[in-house]
C-alpha cells in the first residue's frame, strides 16, 4: 500500500475515526480489491501509529458496514461489493470521493423515484399547514441568487428531508436520513450556481411540489417530484459525461 495514503504521513491523526475513513476509503476505491486480505494488525498498527485494540475496533466498523470479514488464521478480507451497506452513509460518502460513474448515479436516482414521489403524495394528504410553509420558505430559499453550489445543495437537501417528514411516516424521513450523503452528493453534481435563470428554474420546480402539497393534490404533487428527480438525473449524467470528456 503507498505510504503516502497510510502511516507516518498522517500526522497525529491517529484516532479510530481516521483508521476508519482511512481504510474504508482504501476499500472503495479500489486500492483493496475485492478478495484481498488487508495487511496484519501489526503492519497497520505501524502504520496509523495506533494501539491494535484501537485497529481491531476500525475493522469491528468496516465489518458492520459490509466491507470485510475478518476469519482466524486467514486474515480479513475484503468483501464482494453486494455486501456492502450502501445505506450507510459513510460508505456512500467514500462512493463520491472515489469517483461515481453512470451506472451507480442512475440507482441512486432509482431509489430516490421509488421514494420521494410517494413521500411528496403523503405530504399531500398529510402534511400540517406548518409543514408546508416551512417546506415553501425552504424551496424560496432555494431561489437564492448568492448561493454557491455547496450551500444550494445544502438546501436542496433540506428541502427534502422536511418533505419525507412532512410525509409523518417515520420510515420515510429515516431512509431519507440514510441516504443523506448520496443525495448531498448528487445535489453538488447538480447545482446551477452559476446560472441565475437555472436556479430560479430550479426553485420554481420545487415550489410548484409545495403548492401541489398545499392543494391536497396527491397525483399533481408525486409528479412534480418526478419531475424534479428526473430532470436532476438529466443534468446529472450531462455533467457526468462533460467532465469524461474534459
Amino acid at each position: 500500500m503507498p505510504a503516502s495514503r497510510f502511516g507516518r504521513q498522517t500526522g497525529k491523526r491517529t484516532s479510530h475515526r481516521l483508521v476508519v475513513d482511512e481504510l474504508g476509503q482504501a476499500v472503495v476505491s479500489g486500492e483493496f480489491a475485492v478478495g484481498d486480505i488487508l495487511p496484519g494488525d501489526l503492519e497497520l498498527a505501524a502504520r496509523f501509529s495506533v494501539s491494535r485494540t484501537v485497529l481491531r475496533e476500525a475493522m469491528k466498523t468496516l465489518a458492520a458496514k459490509g466491507l470485510v470479514l475478518a476469519r482466524a488464521r486467514i486474515g480479513t478480507r475484503v468483501l464482494p461489493r453486494p455486501k456492502w451497506n450502501l445505506f450507510d452513509s459513510d460508505v456512500l460518502t467514500w462512493h463520491f470521493n472515489a469517483g461515481v460513474d453512470e451506472g451507480f448515479l442512475r440507482h441512486v436516482c432509482e431509489v430516490r423515484l421509488a421514494l420521494e414521489p410517494y413521500a411528496a403524495g403523503l405530504a399531500a394528504r398529510r402534511a400540517t399547514d406548518a409543514d408546508i410553509a416551512r417546506m415553501m420558505r425552504l424551496a424560496v430559499a432555494m431561489g437564492d441568487a448568492e448561493h454557491s453550489a455547496q450551500t444550494l445543495a445544502q438546501a436542496d437537501l433540506e428541502f427534502h428531508l422536511s418533505l419525507l417528514e412532512a410525509s409523518l411516516n417515520p420510515f420515510m424521513h429515516t431512509v431519507g436520513s440514510l441516504i443523506e450523503a448520496a443525495l448531498v452528493g448528487v445535489f453538488r453534481r447538480t447545482s446551477p450556481s452559476d446560472d441565475g435563470s437555472e436556479i430560479d428554474r430550479v426553485a420554481m420546480a420545487h415550489i410548484r411540489i409545495v403548492e401541489e402539497i398545499g392543494r391536497r393534490n396527491e397525483e399533481g404533487a408525486r409528479h412534480a417530484m418526478e419531475h424534479v428527480i428526473r430532470v436532476g438525473q438529466e443534468r446529472l449524467l450531462l455533467n457526468l459525461k462533460a467532465q469524461a470528456a474534459s
